[in-house]
């Protein structure tokens, strides 16, 4: 009888400690599933590949930051004024688009440690004869919403004539050149030089590097997601000491 009772209190233990083991892994299973918002098209930093693929370095600079720290989340690309407005609604947790870290938008939200330094130009049909921003005074130009690009066409408008036409997507702003609905179209500089790179008809007319040169940053709205900007603030310091971060780079801008 003793020897039953022992062997029934040995089972019963058991099953208390599978029993835990369970609710631990319902814990986990119900971790926070973080929603980030991007654009839509924004090549090299967000695109879909001939594969089908959504893929760039934001998309690949984010999933790498993700598996180093261990959390889940759900990308939505929805375009770049949506994707802010996603965040200021508290329909997105976070944003990563390309977005230029600059001191209006700190006001609205807490940016990451910056995780890529980008320049603006211009730039014209790739058959143009223009070879400088002199030779497009007095035209109507393409730029696209809430961009430094697009500030520092404003900054310049009064000088050089210029019309400015307003797009939502960098797709739509290149058609505008291409249609010859524009002269020229304002693009931050890695963008429009991965377009030229893949052949999109276009052709770079000048830089700027100085007032209007903005570093990336990962945004949150403000005094909320403290967890999350961490987490990305560790995982860009270890991707970068690893090599990861230079290998997505590279992977779409080496020359």
């Amino acid at each position: 009888m003793k020897k039953a009772l022992s062997i029934i209190l040995v089972l019963v233990m058991a099953l208390a400690v599978l029993t835990g083991c369970g609710g631990g892994a319902s814990s986990s299973d119900d971790a926070k599933t973080y929603v980030i918002a991007t654009d839509t098209v924004f090549a090299p930093f967000e695109f879909t590949n001939e594969a089908g693929e959504f893929v760039g370095i934001d998309v690949d600079i984010l999933a790498a930051v993700a598996e180093d720290q261990g959390f889940a989340y759900d990308l939505q690309s929805l375009g770049f004024d949506a994707a802010v407005a996603a965040l200021e609604s508290g329909q997105a947790d976070a944003v990563i688009a390309g977005m230029s870290i600059t001191a209006d938008r700190q006001l609205k939200f807490d940016f990451s440690e910056a995780y890529y330094d980008s320049t603006v130009c211009a730039a014209v049909k790739a058959d143009s004869t223009a070879a400088s921003l002199d030779d497009i005074k007095g035209s109507a130009v393409a730029v696209k919403n809430g961009t430094m690009s697009a500030k520092w066409a404003e900054s310049i408008a009064d000088a050089y004539e210029l019309e400015l036409t307003y797009f939502d997507d960098s797709a739509m702003m290149y058609q505008a050149v291409l249609s010859g609905n524009a002269v020229a179209c304002f693009e931050d500089h890695p963008v429009m030089a991965y377009g030229v790179s893949q052949g999109n008809g276009m052709k770079l007319l000048a830089e700027e590097a100085g007032d209007f040169a903005t570093p990336y940053g990962f945004a949150v709205q403000k005094d909320q997601n403290a967890e999350l900007l961490e987490m990305f603030n560790a995982g860009l310091a270890n991707i970068k000491a690893n090599g990861k971060y230079e290998e997505i780079v590279n992977s779409y801008l080496a020359a």
